[in-house]
């Protein structure tokens, strides 16, 4: 079976992931990449890394030709994807939207930090959340599956057997979280030229970022109950990877926090719970699906302290988005994902 594809928004940095994985998805067929700007464009011309392995050339987005495709990636700004998603479900298209339009339940809540009315509520009902290591029967079943931020993949992945075991109190629940520059996408921003952001590391969006109600919604499903949450990011003068250093108080100090994250995610592809006492690194995780975790409690005290680490642009975004596709499609979940990480 081959997998004709189409992704909408094929110059950013996430974009150029999904050309990079899906050019060597063994069962897939990239057909349409879409771009106004770039229009006519050779997508090797932009992207050399491409060269002799995509030989396609950008073009705009034309409805009819995206409706003759299996499935549609949308790696576009916020508010593309519910403008055109909808048609294109209704057509038989499955679609995969990696910006934020239907990540958040509450459209109410997704308005007040996005900035703009929801165009297709309906559908945004419908959409299904898609870190598959929570909801990967719902997945396989979807017409449109919303997927996850990066720092909410990592942020949910590394508290979600506490959680979901209710071994820690969830009313002060805090992320502390690192991105490298990439996160900001490809647009020039003054805060991630070289200039700025080289030997340079500053936390943003303290007093509330767009990425906490969907971490938020992704913690109180696992914990079936209201969670109180700080959520700082930051930017490190890298350019993939991000690091999230979990902190949250035990119920029973007495717990083998080890054996439950090595249970919980025994049957995870994608997800690597490492050695008791080691200390997981973004470059272990480069250019790779794979989520690394470890787990502490400083000093045999109550507090578990969960380090987990992903590549921003894979795991954060392109490469979650393949793992749905395969799962949407049925694929064998791992197609085209097994890739090693690259060092140094």
């Amino acid at each position: 079976m081959t997998i004709s594809a189409a992704i909408v928004g094929g110059t950013g940095y996430t974009g150029l992931e999904l050309l990079r994985l899906l050019a060597g998805h063994p069962q897939v067929s990239l057909e349409v990449i879409t771009s106004r700007a770039q229009a006519g464009q050779p997508v090797s011309a932009v992207y050399p890394n491409l060269r002799g392995h995509v030989d396609l050339a950008f073009s705009p987005p034309d409805p009819a030709v995206l409706a003759g495709c299996d499935v549609v990636f949308f790696a576009t700004p916020n508010g593309t994807a519910m403008e055109m998603a909808p048609a294109l479900v209704e057509q038989g298209v499955r679609v995969i939207d990696l910006g934020a339009d239907f990540r958040i339940r509450d459209l109410g809540v997704w308005s007040h930090w996005y900035g703009m009315d929801h165009a297709c509520p309906a559908l945004a009902a419908e959409a299904v959340y898609g870190l598959p290591e929570y909801g990967r029967e719902a997945i396989r079943q979807a017409r449109l599956v919303a997927n996850p931020g990066c720092y909410p993949t990592a942020v949910q992945l590394g508290f979600l057997p506490l959680l979901e075991g209710g071994l820690v109190a969830t009313d002060t629940l805090i992320a502390d979280a690192k991105s490298g520059a990439s996160g900001a996408g490809r647009v020039p921003k003054p805060h991630t030229l070289l200039c700025e952001a080289g030997e340079n590391f500053h936390a943003y969006g303290a007093s509330g970022h767009r990425h906490l109600p969907e971490i938020r919604q992704g913690l109180e499903r696992a914990a079936a109950q209201p969670v109180g949450l700080t959520f700082v990011p930051h930017l490190v003068p890298m350019i993939r990877g991000i690091h999230a250093t979990l902190y949250g108080r035990l119920r029973d100090p007495a717990v083998d926090l080890q054996a439950v994250y090595e249970r919980r995610f025994a049957d995870e592809p994608f997800v690597d719970v490492l050695p008791p006492g080691s200390h997981p690194e973004t470059r272990s995780v480069r250019g790779s699906n794979m989520v690394r975790i470890a787990v502490h409690r400083p000093e045999g005290g109550d507090m578990a302290l969960v380090l987990a680490v992903e590549d921003n642009l894979v795991k954060g975004a392109a490469g979650q988005a393949v793992q749905n596709m395969n799962l949407m499609l049925g694929l064998r979940e791992t197609l085209g994902l097994q890739g090693i990480s690259v060092l140094p």
